[in-house]
């Protein structure tokens, strides 16, 4: 299992990494968020211990950036702060799990495994006449079988996730593309367009598309009766 700890505590980091070596961890280790995006870029990771406060950034800031460009490796928030509140703001920005410190490395090892069973279902949505395998990367209508580019698969996991909910193109833009994005560019418009293709073929129009456009207010994943499904892998 390969494992990125971003920690800026030394001494934290240096137990994490002995620790989690000797339980026959690959690891990695990152003391701030700059370098932890940087390996997050170029390495994929089965899981991710991220500390909430970093010297330059807060994490899980810096964790809902990598859940709206798709990044899916199971995340456990370590930190001091405590409370419901900071734990439903975690789990809210794409947190698999949240440890409090002090901990018991036992206990961070036991949530780990469960993590590591965790990242081995599928996750699959029946959207329309399509069914959506976001850990394939595929949408398949009928016989056909599509493949998402990374940002198509970006687009829609953050519909998914947001299903029912209006998304404005600024919004859409900051979260796929990231902030440095020309407010004027009609590339939001393009991909919903790729996606409507490839969910529902050709003939997809926007007024009756799942991929909802409302006027003036930007997209919606319609909430209809589809329902999610999780699929172990064969």
């Amino acid at each position: 299992m390969k494992v990125l700890v971003v920690e800026d505590d030394a001494s934290v980091a240096r137990f994490l990494v002995r620790g989690l070596r000797e339980e026959g961890y690959d690891v990695d280790i990152c003391s701030d968020s700059e370098s932890a995006a940087l390996n997050i870029q170029r390495i994929e990771y089965d899981a991710i211990i991220l500390d909430w406060m970093l010297p330059d950034g807060d994490g899980v800031s810096m964790l809902r950036g990598w859940r709206a460009r798709g990044i899916d490796a199971a995340v456990l928030v370590l930190t001091a702060r405590g409370g419901t509140d900071s734990i439903v703001v975690a789990l809210d920005s794409g947190a698999d799990d949240y440890l409090t410190k002090p901990f018991s490395f036992e206990e961070l090892l036991a949530r780990l495994r469960a993590l590591g069973r965790r990242t081995t279902t599928r996750s699959a949505f029946a959207l329309g006449g399509a069914r959506v395998d976001l850990s394939a990367r595929t949408i398949t209508r009928g016989d056909q079988v599509e493949s998402l580019s990374n940002r198509e698969h970006a687009l829609l996991k953050l519909l998914i996730e947001h299903r029912g909910e209006i998304l404005g193109r600024m919004r859409i833009l900051d979260a796929v593309w990231g902030v440095n994005n020309d407010p004027t560019t009609n590339v939001v418009d393009v991909y919903i367009r790729y996606l409507r293709t490839k969910l529902e073929g050709a003939g997809a129009t926007s007024s009756s598309s799942i991929i909802e456009t409302v006027r003036g207010k930007g997209y919606r994943l319609r909430a209809g009766e589809d329902q999610d499904q999780d699929h172990a892998p064969s």
